[in-house]
């Protein structure tokens, strides 16, 4: 949509910005409870009809490097607004290691740095303008995480410098953040510290000492990395209060967050390292068996993701504490969360570590409806999407809809089968997010340009539309289906191809890169998916109007 500005769009993101300080100041929002508070449960709110968009924040565009959570995040939902999109669908928002990867996150309760907004520095005094030269030679078409790690960390750790000597511990916001927030934060301040003093050393390869966390070395580490903790918390604080005000923002404008959680964490994070009593690992602080998937059609020797797997009667015995804590406070960043891999929770796949394939491995049930009682009790309900692609059997169906949950629908998957395929839209319980595709495929575009003949002839002849057409039929066909939801990805609605996959699984390096920019957005989209939305359902309406040929003749 043409918003007019310069090429950053100074101009409709100054407006945003201003509106943003008016809503937060509205809800509080700059102090508001962040992940982990305590305080109100979010209340569960019905699964409305609506449509929205898939897009990470680090595709935003802007100037540093990488999308932030300032003026650009802003005008996004100042088009999402506009446009009738009700819902902005983001993936796992914790800080990212080796692989770039939001779903192999340091800390499961943390914040991305990356994602913090500079400006916002600048304009609080704690960096100079000058001081983000380095970041805007940063390249803008695709995020280069190595440069981030290079430049953007530095700057930071200045920015939290400077803070600290201003004072900053003093300041009643920060205070109130470690205070609320302190049950996790310690930990993974010192976590990663500890990462940084080791070279970025994954935990398992730590001093014995540090590794299982000896009293004494934890103490001697306190102390001896006490200016990096400090960093660490500061950042976080920066964090959670830019994400606040962003959210209150998208709230006053009519759009809800679609957040997501995976359901397996990171072996090489705070949360595996402050709770191994939580993880099926050995006396040395090493898995005895790991996650993944058994062989099938497209792999002979399955996956081996290599997450630690819960020992769940450890968790069942505490009330499912961790779990009631970990969805707290994703619910408090998002209104909705996506849950990875629902399928594990009925029933997942267990590997030995010391076998490289996931060939080896054996079904083990999983916690069930216990735990996602307990979740309803604790939280007041649940705004849950489940992840159920795939193949699944009957008791991960039985799981999800004994909750209510309303489960996914990918239209790249409709198409390879018959009439009485799943995923196609006649098949639809109205209980379901639809998408186009998603983050692990790719681009509608890529995925039709390479799909075998017999499918391609066969969504030309469901959508009853030639080759150039079928992108936006698809879209189409998403917005008018019955699905409570449907989420279509920014690339999609740009009609962009292969070049724009956000990431291959299995792919170790090249993935989470993409980034649009304004100028990619015609100006015809936005009142284009705005009339999709209203003709099909997806926004609030004033019900059927009574005809003359609607009325019984007597």
């Amino acid at each position: 949509m043409s918003r007019g500005g310069g090429p950053d769009g100074a101009a409709p993101a100054a407006a945003a910005s201003a509106r943003a300080d008016q809503a937060a100041a509205d809800t509080g929002a700059l102090t508001a409870s962040a992940p982990g508070g305590a305080g109100q449960a979010p209340v569960a709110t019905p699964f409305e009809r609506a449509a929205g968009v898939l897009l990470h924040p680090t595709s935003l565009p802007g100037p540093h490097g990488v999308g932030e959570l300032g003026p650009e995040a802003l005008r996004w939902v100042d088009l999402l607004a506009e446009s009738g999109q009700r819902l902005w669908q983001v993936l796992p928002l914790g800080p990212t290691g080796y692989g770039d990867s939001p779903y192999q996150s340091f800390g499961t309760f943390a914040g991305n740095p990356y994602l913090i907004d500079v400006g916002a520095l600048v304009a609080d005094g704690w960096l100079a303008s000058d001081d983000l030269e380095p970041l805007r030679a940063l390249p803008r078409a695709a995020v280069d995480y190595g440069g981030l790690y290079r430049v953007k960390l530095p700057l930071l750790r200045r920015a939290a410098d400077a803070f600290l000597a201003g004072g900053g511990a003093a300041d009643p916001g920060f205070r109130a953040f470690q205070e609320r927030e302190a049950a996790w934060l310690e930990d993974f301040a010192l976590f990663m510290a500890l990462k940084e003093e080791a070279g970025g050393a994954p935990w398992t390869e730590w001093p014995r000492a540090l590794r299982l966390r000896d009293p004494a070395a934890l103490a001697d580490a306190r102390e001896r990395l006490g200016a990096e903790t400090a960093r660490q918390r500061v950042w976080q604080y920066w964090f959670h209060r830019q994400w606040a005000r962003l959210k209150a923002y998208a709230a006053a404008r009519d759009v809800r967050v679609l957040g997501d959680v995976p359901i397996f964490v990171a072996l090489d994070s705070a949360d595996v390292w402050s709770h191994p009593e939580l993880f099926h690992l050995d006396d040395d602080g090493r898995p005895t068996v790991v996650a993944g998937v058994p062989p099938d059609y497209f792999s002979a020797t399955g996956q081996r993701w290599g997450n630690p797997l819960y020992r769940w009667d450890v968790h069942e015995a505490s009330g499912y504490a961790w779990w009631v804590a970990r969805l707290r406070s994703a619910l408090a960043q998002v209104d909705v969360v996506r849950v990875d891999h629902f399928r594990g929770f009925a029933a997942y796949w267990e590997i030995p570590a010391d076998e490289p394939t996931a060939v080896r491995g054996r079904w083990v049930e999983g916690p069930g409806g216990g735990l996602f009682e307990v979740l309803r009790r604790e939280l007041g309900g649940l705004p849950v999407v489940a992840e159920d692609l795939g193949v699944i059997t009957p008791d991960v169906e039985a799981l999800r809809d004994a909750f209510g949950l309303p489960g996914m629908k990918v239209l790249q998957f409709a198409f390879a089968g018959g009439a009485d395929d799943p995923y196609l839209p006649h098949n639809y319980p109205r209980a379901c997010v639809v998408y186009t595709g998603t983050h692990d495929n790719d681009t509608t575009a890529g995925w039709y340009a390479t799909a075998p003949e017999a499918e391609r002839d066969h969504v030309r002849r469901y959508l009853g539309r030639p080759d150039e057409e079928v992108v936006d039929g698809l879209v189409r066909l998403a917005y008018a289906s019955v699905a409570d939801m449907a989420v279509v990805p920014l690339q999609d609605l740009l009609g962009l191809g292969s070049e724009a996959r956000m990431n291959t699984p299995g792919r170790a390096d090249g993935n989470w890169r993409w980034r649009f920019a304004w100028e990619d957005v015609p100006g015809w989209l936005g009142p284009h998916l705005r009339d999709m939305a209203a003709l099909y359902g997806r926004l609030p309406a004033g019900g059927p109007v009574d005809t003359p040929y609607r009325q019984s003749s007597l």
